[in-house]
């Protein structure tokens, strides 16, 4: 049986958690996405010049790894594809650095398949989107600002503490840490 384009796009899902990119993948699978899984860069790049996915689901860190880089490469090989970017440590920094580079959407993890389809298929932004009331916490600041520090240090955790006026070591326990919520 031959299957056309339509029928069962192609995914390239790169995550460095093999469970969690083998449930994502059979769920993904089950809404008829071919989908490929790399779980570092250097394979999802191989994979992506493979298959030639219309989608691609891509986690945040991707071990000592950003998954910006990935995105950006995909976006060059292919300036129509629909990315995703996961992540467990959102940001408003890295939230509109993958927007900036081409990605389609930005979700925290858990996020549930609907909710990653969905935006795989959004073409435009939600404007019923609500605002917060509340700003956020110094902590929740800090943290935001050490990311877009990081970021514009291409990830290079000794520049960005030297940006910050900090010991290296000091920085990478601080970004070790689950960011707060608010």
């Amino acid at each position: 049986m031959a299957s056309n384009e339509k029928d069962n796009p192609r995914l390239l899902l790169v995550d460095d958690d093999p469970i969690y990119s083998s449930v994502l993948g059979q769920a993904l699978g089950k809404r008829n996405y071919e989908v490929s899984i790399a779980h570092d860069l250097e394979n999802g790049f191989r994979l992506a010049k493979k298959t030639q996915p219309q989608y691609a689901i891509i986690d945040l860190r991707i071990g000592h790894e950003s998954g910006l880089e990935m995105v950006k490469k995909l976006k060059e090989f292919d300036d129509q594809i629909h990315i995703v970017v996961l992540t467990g440590f959102a940001s408003i920094a890295t939230a509109v650095e993958a927007i900036k580079l081409g990605a389609t959407h930005y979700l925290t993890k858990p996020a549930v398949t609907e909710e990653i389809v969905d935006a795989l298929n959004r073409k435009l932004g939600d404007e019923t989107t609500s605002v917060k009331e509340r700003p956020l916490s110094v902590r929740r600041l800090e943290w935001e600002h050490l990311q877009k520090v990081l970021m514009e240090h291409n990830g290079n955790i000794s520049a960005a503490a030297r940006a910050l006026g900090m010991h290296r070591r000091t920085l990478q326990r601080k970004l070790d840490k689950r960011p707060v919520r608010e």
